[in-house]
């Protein structure tokens, strides 16, 4: 598997890294249904609304309002009551929300709610859970694990999609048709919330709190094993939490503007910024309109081809976290992929307006652009998608992980948010030039990648600060030698290590 240590350490540490990642599969599968229950007549029948694209813009920028404040604001929650109790207690309030959507109060006051709600749940788990994950990842498969958000996310997209199509196809129409897909959010929430009371707290977050005897019962419970490198990992954790109380004594609100720590918000800033600037967030919240432009007014076509672009979704990411997450740097994956994607709208835009419009029937042209966008759509999987996750949880120090994944996140959100409610109006205005915006921003986001963005690959969270030239940075192969020698010491002398 590429880890050292024993194979349940390595069996334990992907099951937790893809098992939290349960968020993002939330994530995925609350953005994927949106697109394809504004095409029900149930729904438009039980709300009875006729601006379509109003409620469709307030039905999805609402939750990213609910889940930007929340992940904007988490990070005191999961600072004092741990990365394990906040997740259980934010998909609680997402079932909360869940729940006042499906209930049949024919009122979209009362669904606008409920969206609200869960999005307050569905924001704090996503900025906590990478945090959590990259605690307790080890450094050999951390952009593997983070990434597992994106690969969570993608199946929760592809889920919905192919959901959307069955219930739309199979079900007469009643409000059953929406209510199921809605509904089955509850199902992954609940595992999430249950599933974690087996699992361990985060070791750096126990570490943080002095609460050392549980660190490392925590560590060695991931790593399963509680042999000399383990134990030099956790005394290289010691040392780098002992660097950064030395260096700044005590956490002031200032710290974050030490050049450092400045530097690394703006790159956790511009990173979700930039994942969504990519316009894939907006294909996946309104695939089936999306694809209207492209294959023309048949609902059951476009919401086919959705599913099969949720499908390419989950399978191209997958083949990238399995396959070339730790092969690639993150800094090069990042600017070649936004100018590929640049090209690639360019030339849907391009084929798109000078064609004839398209019909009922596939045209030759149309086949081209959807190709063109399914290979937009693998670029991004193998760059802007996943690599955001883990960049913006590992560039930050334990003392501050909190706070940087929640500007993060936050900020995800907040740009999820804009271009959700300004998607649809664009795309009435626009039609398929919104592709050359999206043109224009994918070269703007590798010129600033090209030029700020630091390679992380391969480092330990505690070298960063090193990385980022941090008051904080000290000499870890030091740290790690000096707990070897003492192991090996202590191994001379038939003496047992009582860790901490």
């Amino acid at each position: 598997m590429g880890l050292p240590g024993t194979r349940l350490g390595a069996f334990r540490a992907y099951f937790f890294g893809f098992f939290i990642c349960t968020a993002g599969f939330l994530f995925g599968y609350d953005t994927g249904i949106v697109g394809g229950i504004l095409e029900f007549k149930s729904y438009v029948n039980d709300f009875g609304y006729k601006d379509q694209t109003t409620v469709s813009a307030v039905m999805v920028s609402l939750q990213n309002v609910g889940a930007f404040l929340s992940a904007l604001s988490i990070f005191w929650v999961s600072d004092r009551f741990g990365r394990k109790k906040t997740v259980q207690a934010a998909m609680s309030v997402f079932c909360i929300g869940v729940i006042i959507q499906v209930v049949p109060s024919h009122s979209l006051v009362c669904f606008y709610i409920g969206r609200f709600v869960a999005g307050l749940g569905l924001g704090a788990g996503t900025a906590v859970v990478p945090a959590y994950n990259a605690e307790m990842a080890p450094k050999e498969i951390r952009g593997k694990l983070g990434s597992g958000m994106q690969w969570l996310f993608a199946l929760g997209v592809m889920l919905s999609y192919w959901i959307d199509y069955a219930v739309k196809i199979t079900l007469p129409v009643s409000s059953k048709q929406w209510q199921i897909p809605v509904g089955l959010q509850m199902v992954p929430a609940g595992v999430l919330a249950l599933g974690l009371f087996a699992m361990p707290e985060s070791t750096r977050w126990l570490a943080k709190k002095g609460r050392y005897d549980e660190a490392y019962e925590s560590l060695k419970w991931i790593r399963a094993s509680d042999g000399p490198e383990v134990k030099a990992e956790f005394n290289e954790i010691r040392v780098g939490l002992s660097e950064e109380l030395r260096a700044t004594e005590g956490f002031k609100k200032r710290e974050l503007l030490e050049p450092a720590n400045r530097y690394r918000l703006l790159l956790a800033f511009f990173m979700f910024c930039g994942q969504q600037c990519t316009g894939m967030t907006a294909l996946a919240y309104f695939g089936p309109q999306f694809f209207k432009l492209i294959v023309g007014n048949d609902t059951n076509q476009s919401l086919l081809i959705t599913g099969l672009f949720g499908a390419e979704k989950f399978t191209t990411v997958g083949i990238y976290i399995l396959f070339f997450s730790e092969m690639w740097g993150r800094k090069p994956t990042l600017w070649i992929s936004a100018l590929l994607m640049a090209c690639c709208f360019v030339i849907v835009t391009v084929v798109k307006e000078t064609t004839p419009p398209p019909n009922s029937k596939a045209t030759p042209a149309g086949i081209g652009m959807v190709a063109m966008i399914f290979l937009t759509n693998s670029i991004y999987q193998f760059s802007w998608g996943p690599l955001p996750w883990p960049y913006t949880a590992e560039i930050f120090p334990t003392r501050i992980r909190e706070v940087g994944t929640s500007v993060a996140v936050s900020t995800q959100w907040l740009f999820n948010f804009l271009f959700s409610l300004v998607t649809r109006y664009m795309m009435s205005a626009w039609g398929s030039y919104i592709f050359i915006f999206y043109a224009a921003l994918d070269v703007i986001m590798a010129i600033i990648v090209f030029f700020f963005v630091k390679e992380t690959k391969g480092k330990s969270l505690e070298e960063m600060e090193t990385l980022f030239n941090s008051k904080a940075a000290f000499d870890v192969d030091a740290a790690r030698r000096e707990a070897l020698r003492d192991v090996d010491e202590v191994s001379v002398h038939n003496k047992a290590v009582d860790y901490p």
